[in-house]
């Protein structure tokens, strides 16, 4: 009666079973104790402690475990460490080692009877995490990149994986109760050899490596060596099945074999049924909700079959995941489980990481030194396997190290491998704490030691052709172009692209960097080139992939082009590097640009000419276009004028070019601004010369279009800001593009008073008139500015305030930009 009061006490309601009998056992006399009231309270007005039931308890668990992962993710954001590292540190603060040392926070916070609730979510979290690796693996990747990649993965494996398994028969004795010494062999061999592929992912792509040869090598590499680890951890948890006992190897044979039918079964039963309802759906239809739950419903069911099987839940949700073929589908699962998953449920794992990680553990010296010194030669292992073959392959010193770096980084997979080996009596309390600790250290390493040893291998001398009048000068070099995605192949066409002067176009789709796994999904198949999915793999994305499928297309059926695809992942505020990097990366003379509204970064710091396009209807038009060059003068109207003679050689181009010259009234007000402000002398005298390189390239457009047809040339006088609006307005209709130049440095009396409303400044005075709402006549503009050193930003020849002051006769205050239109990826990355 004692034991009954206690469990009452707890709330637990006391009651004679029924008559009744299960396997023969008469229950008419058993007394069954159950807990009607224990998961949720009866509030806290009748006295009850929240903390005594599962459901609150498990709530204010939950969300403890979320806000410490948080806070710690912000601050180690300044450091550019992953999130697995502020996770798995979140894990070890709430454990024994830190927080749990105090008795009432561990009672009342994380007391035994929690632990079991708390495990099967973090469980379930990590099947879910698991199958969205899977689905993130592109396993056409390593046909992709060819032998270098899997030898790269096979050697920086081999090394550390033989220093583990050698060193076993050492270690063993200390830290493993498991009898069977190949468990432990493979479980240490594994766990010092994996290299965490969605973890080096976003690494990479905070490092800005996704889309280099180190980037690409290490990715694959990865890959391939995730697998391989996979296979190797099935294979050692086969093993320490039914261990000690007279039917282990038949056993565990039993298990090898199930397993190997199992991944059978995914990928000649599961893979074709998956294919068919990619077919049923229409192409850019949402998927059916119902097969949506079916495929949910099925990670938990392939989970329940490998832990049946004697292989752990996450090795069926993990094979599940590589069944579903990268594209549309993928992308929808990763939509609905990604937040959920990664943010609320993937913690938890790290908290029971941390709960059973206890610093205190480590009381044998000896041998808590002897298993680091293996870990960290398995370490250099890794890497010198790496370098060595990076070596071989022509790869620079610099390079094939920080390959072997990157190949060292730890994350959740490692985390599985050490608590299955906890959990199978592989390591003991000490070796598991000591492999945590060196695991977030390692991890935490690698983003310091790139960045300090990555040096790219930059071009020995800068490239010379960043201009499109450099480029005019060997007419039949390749013309190379980095154009958003955005940019339309209309466009492109109209660039005359010909096999005496061809064109090649990198195709550049930006993706913002959240930590979504989606975003390297997006990455393999933007990268793949692949022709295997045919519906756009996410609403977000589909304007994207229609535009490199049409570059693609046109590539094969013009001549004269090449076109390449590439993904620059990064957050949205630097996506501008991303775009000058791979600029310079790619040695291209010109940057193809969408225009939106709230834009920074590229005009500034390009390193080439860039042209930004607004678009309303060119790419909906056919060949045929008729194209207005507008010329005041200047660097930028130079370039501008370039490109536009480059389209008017296309046999269905019609070129217009009209010279903006200042009148006697212009001529006699800048002389009396010279007498009355000695600065604008100075002003006068770089205008004349640039005045004088216009007149030569004029003087050579001309001379070279005397007689063509489809070119035309005016003189425009105009005496003012007025006058020149009036004169813009009075053109014909019949233009679909104005080309202009932005203008920069531009001090002329015919611009006078343009800046003083501008809408989008970074357009310059005429780019934005030509493209403001209020404009009557709507048509396509494309806005050039040339690259003249010492930045995107350029060397101006004369102040910006000192040209705004002269020519809007005074110091007026100019309002800001206004907001309009949708903010897209592209918003951030023109202007000034």
């Amino acid at each position: 009666m004692g034991a009954t009061h206690h469990h009452h006490h707890l709330g637990v309601a006391v009651s004679h079973a029924t008559s009744t009998a299960v396997n023969g056992t008469d229950l008419s006399t058993t007394i069954v104790c159950y807990a009607p009231t224990m998961i949720t309270t009866n509030g806290i007005w009748q006295g009850d402690n929240p903390l005594n039931y599962s459901l609150p308890l498990f709530i204010l668990q939950l969300t403890l475990i979320v806000f410490t992962t948080r806070s710690l993710v912000l601050l180690l954001k300044p450091l550019r460490q992953p999130r697995v590292v502020a996770e798995i540190i979140g894990g070890v603060l709430l454990g024994p080692s830190v927080l749990g040392r105090f008795d009432h926070f561990a009672a009342n916070l994380f007391p035994l009877r929690s632990i079991t609730v708390l495990e099967t979510m973090a469980h379930l979290g990590l099947l879910y995490f698991l199958f969205l690796v899977g689905v993130e693996m592109d396993l056409a990747v390593l046909s992709r990149t060819g032998r270098r990649g899997l030898i790269v993965a096979i050697s920086g494996m081999a090394l550390p994986f033989a220093v583990g398994t050698s060193s076993s028969f050492l270690l063993k004795p200390h830290v493993s109760k498991n009898l069977h010494a190949g468990a432990f062999l493979l479980f240490l061999g594994v766990a010092v050899s994996i290299t965490a592929f969605p973890v080096l992912a976003r690494i990479l792509a905070e490092l800005k490596l996704l889309n280099s040869e180190l980037g690409r090598v290490a990715m694959s590499s990865a890959l391939a060596n995730d697998i391989a680890a996979w296979v190797l951890l099935a294979l050692a948890i086969a093993l320490t099945e039914n261990d000690g006992g007279a039917a282990t190897p038949l056993a565990s044979l039993w298990v090898v074999l199930s397993g190997a039918a199992f991944v059978a079964f995914c990928f000649f039963a599961l893979r074709p049924a998956v294919d068919w309802v990619i077919r049923r759906t229409p192409e850019g239809e949402p998927f059916d909700e119902f097969y949506i739950c079916t495929i949910l419903t099925g990670v938990m069911v392939c989970g329940l079959i490998t832990d049946a099987i004697g292989i752990h839940s996450v090795f069926g949700a993990f094979i599940f995941g590589l069944v579903i073929p990268n594209g549309p589908l993928g992308t929808a699962l990763i939509e609905k489980l990604e937040d959920f998953v990664s943010g609320i449920l993937l913690p938890l794992f790290f908290a029971i990481s941390g709960l059973r990680t206890n610093l205190a553990a480590i009381t044998n010296p000896r041998t808590a030194c002897f298993l680091v010194l293996v870990i960290l030669v398995a370490g250099a292992a890794k890497i010198a396997g790496t370098l060595l073959v990076a070596l071989f392959y022509s790869m620079p010193f610099r390079e094939g190290l920080s390959l072997g770096v990157l190949m060292n980084t730890k994350g959740v997979i490692e985390m599985i491998v050490l608590n299955i080996g906890r959990d199978k009596q592989v390591l003991d309390e000490q070796s598991f704490a000591i492999m945590v600790v060196t695991s977030v250290l390692m991890t935490a390493a690698v983003v310091p030691v790139v960045t300090s040893v990555y040096r790219p291998a930059k071009r020995l001398q800068a490239y010379k052709r960043r201009t499109l009048q450099i480029q005019r000068t060997r007419p039949d070099a390749e013309l190379r172009m980095l154009a958003c995605v955005h940019a339309p192949r209309t466009l492109l066409e109209a660039s005359n692209p010909t096999k005496r002067s061809p064109i090649f176009v990198y195709a550049l789709h930006l993706v913002e960097l959240t930590g979504r796994s989606s975003a390297m999904l997006i990455v393999h198949n933007t990268t793949s080139r692949s022709n295997t999915t045919k519906t756009p793999m996410s609403r977000a994305q589909a304007q994207s992939e229609h535009i490199v499928h049409a570059f693609e297309n046109y590539e094969q059926h013009a001549g004269g082009v090449s076109v390449q695809p590439l993904t620059a992942i990064s957050p949205h505020s630097t996506m501008y590097e991303d775009v000058c990097g791979l600029a310079e990366d790619k040695r291209v003379a010109l940057i193809v640009l969408p225009f939106h509204k709230h834009q920074t970064g590229v005009l500034e710091h390009a390193p080439c000419s860039v042209a930004v396009f607004v678009d309303r209807g060119l790419a909906r038009g056919g060949p045929a276009h008729d194209i207005a060059m507008l010329f005041f003068g200047g660097a930028d109207d130079r370039e501008a004028l370039t490109y536009a003679w480059r389209m008017a050689e296309h046999p269905a181009i019609r070129l217009a070019v009209f010279r903006f010259t200042p009148g006697d009234n212009a001529a006699l007000a800048w002389a009396a601004a010279s007498e009355k402000d000695p600065d604008v002398l100075t002003v006068m005298t770089d205008a004349e010369r640039e005045r004088a390189m216009d007149d030569e390239l004029l003087a050579e457009f001309r001379m070279k279009n005397v007689g063509e047809e489809s070119v035309a040339y005016a003189e425009v006088v105009a005496n003012n800001g007025e006058e020149t609006v009036a004169a813009i307005r009075s053109m014909e209709a019949v233009h679909d593009l104005y080309v202009v130049g932005r203008g920069r440095g531009v001090t002329t009396p015919l611009l006078a008073g343009l800046t003083d409303w501008s809408e989008c400044p970074e357009l310059g005075p005429i780019g934005d008139l030509l493209a403001s709402t209020d404009f009557s006549i709507a048509m396509s503009v494309l806005v050039v500015q040339q690259y003249v050193g010492g930045g995107g930003g350029g060397d101006a020849v004369e102040s910006p305030e000192r040209q705004r002051n002269y020519m809007s006769g005074g110091n007026r205050a100019r309002s800001g930009p206004r907001v309009t239109g949708k903010a897209g990826w592209s918003a951030s990355i023109l202007g000034t």
